[in-house]
């Protein structure tokens, strides 16, 4: 298959897969007489392998170590599930951290509702996101 037609039947653009060759996620395609890549059924499922691996929030070097372990022979189910893990709990940290700016935007909403807007000086700047000191 040519590289237009594996663009196509995944769904990525063309430099998408030069550059995922570039940085080894994918192996280096053969060339035919004419110069023009041509890709197996292979490349296929890796590249499908490399959009799952992105949809499930892991990078692409993340994707190309589990890539790395299978081209060695290894199967990389333990390391899969340790990246899997760590990008869960890191997820879980952004959470807790969202909910906490929630909350604080939450309070300042409120507390704008409240304030005069006359009382606002130049020196404040915003009295709603910072009260100001008092002299």
């Amino acid at each position: 298959m040519r590289i237009g037609e594996v663009a196509d039947k995944v769904g990525v653009a063309t430099q998408t897969i030069r550059f995922y060759e570039r940085k080894g996620l994918l192996p280096l395609s053969r060339r035919g007489p004419n110069g023009y890549r041509d890709y197996d059924a292979s490349t296929l499922t890796q590249l499908e392998f490399i959009r799952s691996g992105q949809a499930a929030g892991l990078s692409l070097v993340e994707i190309a170590t589990i890539l790395e372990l299978r081209r060695a022979g290894s199967a990389p189910c333990a390391h899969v599930h340790a990246l899997l893990a760590a990008k869960r709990l890191e997820v879980q940290k952004r959470q807790r951290e969202l909910a906490a700016l929630e909350a604080e935007l939450e309070n300042l909403s409120s507390r704008s509702k409240q304030l005069d807007p006359a009382e606002c000086t130049d020196d404040a700047i915003c009295h709603i996101i910072a009260p100001g000191i008092k002299l």
